[in-house]
């Protein structure tokens, strides 16, 4: 797993690559503060090496909770800017920092 930040100077948002390594799944999505949660909108490409990946642009200067859900199970972002825990999930979300 990764996350990759491209800033952009010319607008005021980050573009960032999310990349999960998991050949057995069928299904990968990144959810989180910036995609109110919708695996809908958070849905990641599979890889013919059967990686998932996805590029989403979110605002900067800003920190969201995130995580993955793999074939309907919540991961963590191994590689996360850091982690804090959430009362509504009852775990550690991954926080990525803008």
């Amino acid at each position: 797993m990764s996350v990759k930040k491209q800033f952009i100077k010319t607008k005021p948002v980050c573009k960032v690559t999310f990349t999960v390594e998991a050949k057995e799944a069928n299904t990968a999505a990144v959810v989180g503060d910036f995609n109110n949660w919708n695996s809908k909108e958070g849905e990641l490409s599979k890889l013919k090496n059967g990686t998932f990946k996805g590029v989403f642009e979110v605002n900067k200067d800003a920190s969201y909770e995130f995580k993955y859900v793999i074939d309907g199970a919540f991961v963590n972002e191994v590689e996360a800017d850091s982690y804090i825990w959430n009362e509504f999930a009852g775990a550690e979300n991954s926080v990525l920092e803008v």
